[in-house]
């Protein structure tokens, strides 16, 4: 298809008159000379239209990669000015929040009162009732016993709510030990319902008879009779062999022994070196620089530095406050608590049951604290106490 041109008359040199009603002119005539009409296109094409723009958009292109690479530097030094003014403003903000004065948002006082209503909340019934021998204290001693019957056993499930005193006392016994040592119990704390017991008829422990030992030796370690212990094993001589597991009659475990499986002896929450910033008791804040109580022992490491649970238990809180940063407690029974506090992660779940030496978390400086250390605390029945005078390293 063509488009003819409004003022082509098939001649270059044509004359016009000048019409004032046209509008326009290509050429006006004089009486003397003729001007040139000016030379138009004749048509147009769709083809050399698309010509034409092709043209032009391959000569921007060629001059678009020519100016990429300028681009592409002023693009990329655009972002990384962008990332260091942000990264100044964090810088400015970071330091802000950690080297600034330390701004109280509550009463510390409160803040640990209320931790400390919380301990005596979840403090689960305690051995009260069992002196350090592991005797029964409720209930009244024989003075003496004759042991002349062979001991027999028979299983116990152990019911939701027991307690291993309590269980003694159901079957007759007047000494925990009994039970810790028969069952094998490597910790009271760790007892469960649903867990099954062997319960001797009298009170006693398993023995395992070491090389070069004899009955009479045996006899007078323990304080009982060579009699007794013939008669309740049913044993028809007194010979004896190493390796054999025999019942002494009213024996009780060494008080050190009954204490670790009591769970009354506590690790050290951390094995990597440290050294003890505050002890437990009085003392002056470190921020505020007032009188105060500190009711823990906090122990100064890097940030990272595993922490372990000081005793097996159940993890009954894990989570953040301003004053305690992430921390969590567990409850080891009988009465007793353990603060970790200001970790800079939490490992262990709520709800879940770790034991003694378990990762629990890592040393951090979250909460009320001007540097990386973990605070531990010890609640006995309610109460803090002093952790070194639990702990057994």
């Amino acid at each position: 298809m063509q488009i003819y041109n409004y003022a082509n008359y098939q001649t270059k040199t044509r004359k016009i008159q000048f019409r004032r009603n046209q509008g326009f002119a290509l050429s006006l005539k004089s009486p003397q000379k003729t001007e040139r009409v000016a030379k138009l296109p004749k048509v147009f094409s769709i083809k050399s239209f698309l010509i034409t723009i092709g043209s032009g958009l391959t000569k921007a292109g060629t001059s678009l990669k020519s100016h990429l690479k300028v681009l592409l530097i002023c693009s990329l030094s655009f972002i990384l000015a962008v990332s260091a003014a942000m990264a100044i403003i964090y810088y400015a903000s970071y330091q802000e929040k950690h080297t600034a004065p330390l701004v109280l948002q509550a009463d510390p006082e409160n803040e640990i009162a209320r931790l400390d209503k919380m301990m005596a909340d979840f403090a689960m019934e305690n051995f009260g009732n069992v002196n350090e021998n592991g005797d029964l204290t409720d209930i009244q001693l024989p003075k003496s016993i004759l042991f002349t019957q062979p001991v027999t056993f028979q299983n116990y499930k152990v019911q939701k709510g027991d307690t291993i005193s309590g269980i003694a006392k159901k079957f007759g016994l007047t000494n925990i030990s009994t039970l810790i040592s028969v069952n094998d119990i490597g910790n009271v704390r760790s007892l469960g319902a649903g867990q099954k017991l062997k319960i001797p008829s009298i009170d006693g422990i398993t023995y395992k008879v070491k090389a070069g030992e004899s009955l009479s030796s045996i006899a007078q370690k323990n304080g009982v009779s060579e009699e007794a212990i013939l008669d309740v094993n049913d044993l028809s001589s007194e010979v004896l062999q190493s390796n054999q597991i025999i019942f002494l009659p009213g024996a009780k475990l060494d008080q050190k022994t009954l204490s670790l499986a009591m769970g009354d002896q506590f690790i050290t929450p951390i094995k990597a070196a440290y050294r003890m910033s505050s002890p437990f008791g009085a003392r002056l804040d470190p921020i505020t620089g007032k009188k105060s109580y500190h009711k823990g022992q906090d122990f100064a490491c890097p940030t990272g530095t595993p922490i372990y649970a000081s005793m097996g238990g159940k993890v009954i809180f894990a989570g953040e406050s301003w004053l305690y940063g992430k921390h969590i407690i567990i409850d080891h029974g009988n009465g007793y608590q353990t603060l970790y506090a200001h970790m800079s992660k939490i490992i262990a779940s709520k709800g879940t049951y770790v034991n003694q030496g378990t990762r629990v978390g890592l040393v951090g400086n979250t909460g009320y604290s001007t540097g990386p250390h973990l605070h531990f605390t010890v609640y006995k029945n309610g109460n803090p106490i002093n952790p070194m005078s639990v702990l057994k390293n």
